[in-house]
């Protein structure tokens, strides 16, 4: 009778993850149905079920939940916009000075400042985005 309990806790429990999709409840109905196994082929008591559902819980939740989260989790989001530009290569197209300047990245043209206000940069050379300050491009020469 203990291993059907077990076992309709597990699928439950199973059953609820689709609610969360942490893998947390799943973990626990998997060492509930594991439980419930056990008890329907050994025949255990309580507290027998109970030890075995705790070192499957602790197995489960700290040995195998983190693999598949790192394996099935969601990827970093991907910068888009104008949080991608930094890191980008710039072309000069009118000389970068602490006031006026304008650069070409990936086929748009941006107003530019370099990163360092005593630098100038004259028209064709090569710079790099370091950030993005409104609508103007800090730029400075080296990666």
């Amino acid at each position: 009778m203990a291993a059907i309990v077990w076992l309709v806790a597990g699928l439950l429990l199973a059953a609820a993850e689709m609610l969360t999709g942490d893998l947390t409840l799943l973990m626990l109905g998997v060492a509930a149905l594991g439980t419930a196994g056990v008890g329907a082929v050994a025949d255990t008591g309580l507290v027998a079920d109970a030890v075995i559902f705790a070192v499957l819980a602790l197995v489960l939740l700290l040995g195998v939940r983190p693999v598949l989260r790192r394996r099935f989790g969601t990827p970093p989001p991907i910068p888009t916009n104008v949080d991608a530009l930094p890191g980008k290569q710039a072309l000069v197209l009118e000389p970068v000075a602490e006031h006026s300047g304008l650069v070409k990245i990936g086929g748009e043209e941006w107003t530019a400042r370099p990163f360092d206000s005593t630098v100038e940069y004259p028209k064709g050379t090569t710079v790099y985005v370091m950030k993005i300050d409104g609508a103007t491009a800090v730029v400075w020469k080296e990666p």
